[in-house]
Formats: structure tokens, C-alpha cells, sequence
């Protein structure tokens, strides 16, 4: 990844980080992307991006606004350089509720930041990407089957697959890849809460993070709980480098085995 840039989206904490440090340390300057809310940990991502000996441009922006998305990121490529890899990753996972149960709002909130918010991210940096550039979309393994209690969560991250199956087929021809990332239970906060531990094990009044793992753990093919936010970052570099220049419109799993257990 020498002398290439890489935007990432919601890279102040968990995956985001992982991906900016994993790149980082594979030779790329950074663009770093979060709230504004979130600027404290931007900035610790920024300084462990620094440390790496590469540059790291940070903007406050929420990617479901799309003006919004496109005026930072304007900014922050006219700042480094130049563009080579987007990694939307920017993402919510929300609190569950079985279908009809969901109000206007639950349902419409993670739908705005998980696929508006990826779409929102593409289109402000579609502009500045050229032939050999990769779009990399945080999908989840959601968004390979279904899931009681998550259609909100799960129509998002099924639509975040079409989007980048439909974008590889629009921008191909100009040689530039699309695909999805599918992460399954990962060592973040988004996992790592006590209503994540609550849903795993209702049948406790006070789970704790070793209850839910036994849950976690029966539900994958290897005797592991949780994948850990490197192991996401290692797919997202090998789908932002070279070594992947012929891979387009496919899906990369790093779930345990969750999604293939019977």
C-alpha cells in the first residue's frame, strides 16, 4: 500500500481503528472519518495511524449527509492528494425487536446510517478514485442470512451486498473493484455491551461478557467466541491492495464459520 491513501469511515473506535492501523502499517496514508462526537477517539486513531511513520487526515462528518459527506471528503483528498481505496465501514448494530415490534423510527435509523450512509461515502468519493482503485463495504453476515429479531439490521446489511454488486457492474469498466466485507461476532463495543449479553442470555439477570461467549462460541465452526477487529482488517487489505486486483462484486467472510455451522 505504498504511496496509496485510503479513506475509512467510522474509524474512531472497534473495526474503523483496526482497518486505518492494518493499512497504516501497510504503507498508506489515511483519511479517518467519524462523528463529531467522536473526535477524541478520532484523534487516537490518528496518532496511532502517525506512528506508523504515514500521514493521517482526519474530518468529523455523519455519512447520512450526503452534502455533508462530500464537502469533507473533498477537502481531505485536495489536503493529501489523491484516493485509492474507500473503506465504508461507518455502521450501527441496534437493539433488537421482532418485526412488528419495531417502531418508525427503529426501523428507519440503521437503514439511514447502514445503507444511505454506505451509499452517501461512495458517491462523495467516486470523483476522486481512477483504475485500480478499491471500494470496500462493511457488510456483516447479516447480510448473507436472516435473523430473528434484526430486520432492520439485516435488510440493511442484505441491501449493502446489492449496492455493491450493482457499483462493481457501474464501475468496473473504468477499473475500479467493489466488495463487501462479512464480519461475524467481532471483539468491539457493537458486541461487547450489556444489551448484546442481555439478548445472548436472557435466562441471566446479570450476563457478563464470559456468559455470552459460551453462546457465541457454540454458534461457530472454530472453538472461538469472537473474531478480533485485526482479523476483519487483514480481509480489508487484502481487498485494498494488488493482491486482490482481479477480485470484484464478491463477498469475503471472516465469521468463524458462523454463517456455513448447520
Amino acid at each position: 500500500m505504498d504511496g496509496k491513501v485510503a479513506l475509512v469511515t467510522g474509524a474512531a473506535s472497534g473495526m474503523g481503528r483496526a482497518h486505518c492501523v492494518t493499512l497504516a502499517e501497510a504503507g498508506a496514508d489515511i483519511i479517518a472519518f467519524d462523528l463529531e462526537s467522536a473526535a477524541d477517539g478520532l484523534a487516537e486513531t490518528a496518532a496511532l495511524v502517525s506512528a506508523s511513520g504515514v500521514r493521517c487526515v482526519t474530518r468529523t462528518a455523519d455519512v447520512t449527509s450526503v452534502d455533508g459527506m462530500a464537502a469533507a471528503t473533498d477537502s481531505a483528498v485536495a489536503e493529501i492528494g489523491r484516493l485509492d481505496t474507500v473503506v465504508a465501514n461507518a455502521g450501527i448494530y441496534p437493539a433488537a425487536g421482532f418485526s412488528w415490534e419495531l417502531t418508525d423510527e427503529e426501523w428507519q435509523r440503521p437503514l439511514d446510517i447502514n445503507v444511505t450512509g454506505t451509499w452517501a461515502t461512495v458517491r462523495a468519493a467516486l470523483s476522486h478514485l481512477h483504475s485500480g482503485a478499491s471500494i470496500i463495504l462493511t457488510s456483516s453476515t447479516n447480510g448473507l442470512r436472516g435473523g430473528a429479531r434484526t430486520s432492520h439490521y439485516t435488510a440493511g446489511k442484505h441491501a449493502v451486498v446489492g449496492l455493491a454488486r450493482t457499483l462493481a457492474n457501474e464501475v468496473g469498466p473504468a477499473g475500479i473493484r467493489v466488495n463487501t466485507v462479512h464480519p461475524g461476532s467481532v471483539a468491539t463495543p457493537m458486541v461487547l455491551n450489556e444489551q448484546v449479553y442481555k439478548k445472548l442470555r436472557p435466562d441471566l439477570e446479570n450476563p457478563t461478557r464470559e456468559d455470552a461467549a459460551q453462546v457465541l462460541a457454540s454458534r461457530n465452526l472454530l472453538p472461538v467466541p469472537l473474531v478480533e477487529p485485526e482479523d476483519v482488517a487483514n480481509a480489508v487489505l487484502f481487498l485494498a491492495s494488488d493482491m486482490s486486483r482481479y477480485v470484484t462484486g464478491t463477498q469475503v467472510v471472516v465469521d468463524a464459520g458462523l454463517v456455513q455451522k448447520v
